[in-house]
């Protein structure tokens, strides 16, 4: 049992304990207000492929590319079009902040008709359009996926998603993201936001660059800290946020456990405390047996089989089993306690929910 149990429970020290947390980088806590990255969307086209395009039911497909072709000065009635190899796609990308023109970004694509399989295709140019409906960069390249198709008819096999894939380095930037960074007044936005962890960052600011001035860093609220540029740096944009970046902090998080029943698995800081408590475990089992006894006639006879059903219930009550924990005992504790007992996983779920509703267990429980 405790094996089995080792191999469900893994208990990995994510959350910070007590007022005290892992050190950690600014740039990894917090971002600038302004620098962040952008979604672009389009529609387009892929090409050559083996006969898994869209069919005759999705006119938008044989639409779009009798529309293409007319641009090309070829004349073509999308009514009696039947292009097997083409399909019509929905494109995305992420475009990262301070992208100039002329950089590559990967870009992905999937079918929004009725094409059963994008390998082999060929995206032809695709505009990528930002939420302002501006135009920020355009995709072409061959489409990878993940995924295949293989046989025919009844007798075949699907692999993975072959009606998405990706486009590696498809996407090319034709203007400059809207990244914009205040100037004389920076604003940085935690990624958690959490009273202590801003109120120590504006701190470290503070000892950093103005010791016994005025301060040039101050909290906002939980998620902004507003840092004012000294003189000397404001000739020195980019170095001043880079050794902002640098600095390290202890960061404040929450006590969280993560329990996933499905799976049983149960995800915590190991060091979480449990109020004194007393845990009294045990089972009880009830079964219940139905037997059929069949009963035959004797050979040339008048008489019928017949099926008497005997039923039997009994019931089984282990003995409970007490686990108890003194003052400042932590989860993990717990944990060893109960497997000792011989605890499953679920039950060990239960018993962690039961603590946090009896106001015992001092961290918040997530379930997925």
């Amino acid at each position: 049992m405790s094996k089995q149990l080792a191999r469900v429970l893994f208990f990995l020290a994510l959350e910070a304990t007590g007022a005290s947390g892992a050190v950690s980088r600014v740039k990894d806590l917090a971002a600038l207000e302004g620098v962040r990255d952008n979604q672009l969307v389009g529609y387009g086209l892929v090409v050559g492929l083996n006969g898994t395009g869209d069919k005759r039911q999705t006119v938008f497909a044989a639409q779009s590319l009798a529309n293409m072709l007319n641009r090309m000065g070829v004349a073509v009635n999308p009514t009696a079009m039947q292009a097997k190899n083409v399909a019509a796609v929905m494109v995305t990308a992420t475009l990262p902040p301070f992208a100039q023109p002329g950089t590559k970004i990967d870009t992905t694509v999937a079918t929004i008709g009725d094409a059963s399989n994008l390998q082999g295709g060929q995206l032809l140019l695709t505009s990528l359009r930002g939420a302002d409906g501006q135009v920020y960069a355009v995709a072409q390249g061959g489409v990878l996926t993940a995924g295949f198709i293989a046989g025919r008819a009844g007798n075949s096999q699907t692999v993975n998603h072959p009606t998405a894939g990706r486009v590696p380095s498809g996407g090319i930037v034709e203007q400059a993201a809207p990244s914009v960074i205040t100037e004389g007044r920076l604003r940085w936005q935690l990624q958690r936001a959490d009273f202590t962890t801003a109120m120590r960052l504006a701190a470290v600011i503070n000892t950093k660059f103005a010791p016994g001035r005025p301060p040039v860093a101050r909290a906002s609220n939980a998620g902004i800290v507003e840092v004012e540029t000294p003189a000397e740096w404001k000739a020195r944009p980019v170095e001043f946020i880079a050794t902002i970046e640098a600095l390290t902090l202890d960061s404040d998080r929450k006590q969280r456990l993560v329990i996933n029943e499905r799976t049983g698995t149960i995800i915590m800081g190991k060091d979480v405390r449990i109020s004194p408590v007393s845990i009294l475990h045990g089972s009880l089992s009830v079964e219940v047996q139905t037997q059929l006894d069949v009963s035959q006639p004797a050979p040339l006879s008048n008489g019928a089989t017949t099926v008497t059903p005997s039923v039997g219930v009994g019931s089984k009550e282990d003995v409970a089993k007490l686990v108890q924990l003194k003052e400042g005992a932590t989860v993990d504790e717990l944990i060893r306690g109960l497997q000792k007992i011989g605890a499953t996983p679920r039950e060990v779920i239960a018993i962690l929910q039961s603590l946090q509703g009896a106001g015992a267990l001092d961290a918040e429980i997530q379930v997925i």
